[in-house]
């Protein structure tokens, strides 16, 4: 399909006029959207959510370690340590929810 200027389906997205809107490198602050919405939902479930996002993290540490890595950039560095981390905080958010509804 060639991008021809009389086709009416494709268009450029629409951009901010400036030198830094322009760069495609300029910063996206996404990453802090995501943990702020994180910690919106760690805040109103509590212990669940804490089981919930660690357990998808522990999940997702353990299918790339038996994918063979090794290191991580998480700041633990070794995924076994990540593992046995993220393992105490779904035992940590076990104990929160038991004492929860307890």
């Amino acid at each position: 399909m060639s991008r021809g200027p009389g086709d009416p389906r494709l268009v450029d997205p629409q951009r901010a006029s400036g030198s830094a809107a322009a760069d495609p490198s300029s910063y996206d602050p996404l990453r802090l959207c995501v943990f702020a919405t994180v910690a919106l939902i760690g805040w109103l479930l509590g212990p669940v959510a804490v089981i919930g996002f660690a357990g998808l993290g522990f999940a997702g540490y353990w299918r790339a370690r038996r994918a063979g890595l090794l290191r991580s950039r998480c700041l633990l560095g070794d995924t076994r340590l990540v593992l046995a981390y993220l393992g105490l905080l779904v035992a940590a958010g076990a104990v929160g929810v038991w004492m929860w509804i307890r």
